[in-house]
């Protein structure tokens, strides 16, 4: 078992592979305010606002997003986010004004901090969804929300969001 975990740390070193565990900070990098823009059906630039913050004494980050443009202009949604450190896992459920009540469970991937759903029927396919975070620096990253019908061998994109740390 011992040779085993140690050709695997190597195999993953020499292809520059990071393992990632998460933990309580996974996600701190997405709090604050933030100024939003993404391409509407029509190529025309959209906006929007999020706010997120941390709410009962830290352990748990709630997202305020709302769409202020184009053909999204009006969609709010919500989101709280939890980690818990018995299971090591971070949970999150979105809930919106078109009525979606939406539960995720977190990881990581490379470069990507990860929520995602589990596997659901619609019309006749499995499908799973995530949203992908990455290309993350201080002021800046992007999210994307993406679908896969082949139990995440692949990913399609649904809605990509830029990130821009909003100037108070």
């Amino acid at each position: 078992m011992k040779n085993a975990l140690l050709t695997l740390l190597i195999l993953t070193s020499s292809l520059g592979l990071k393992a990632q565990s998460l933990d309580e900070h996974t996600f701190d990098f997405w709090l604050g305010k933030w100024d939003l823009t993404w391409a509407g059906p029509n190529g025309a630039i959209e906006k929007g606002t999020n706010h997120i913050h941390t709410i009962l004494d830290g352990k748990v980050i709630q997202e305020n997003f709302e769409a202020l443009t184009g053909s999204q202009k009006g969609f709010k949604g919500i989101s709280i986010s939890v980690y818990n450190p018995n299971s090591k896992a971070w949970r999150q459920t979105w809930m919106d004004n078109q009525s979606a009540n939406i539960n995720l469970i977190g990881k990581a991937d490379r470069d990507k901090k990860i929520f995602q759903t589990g596997e659901v029927e619609i019309n006749g396919v499995k499908t799973t969804s995530r949203m992908a975070f990455y290309n993350i620096t201080a002021d800046s990253f992007v999210w994307d929300w993406e679908q896969s019908n082949d139990s995440g061998t692949s990913w399609n994109l649904v809605w990509r969001i830029n990130y821009k740390r909003a100037q108070d």
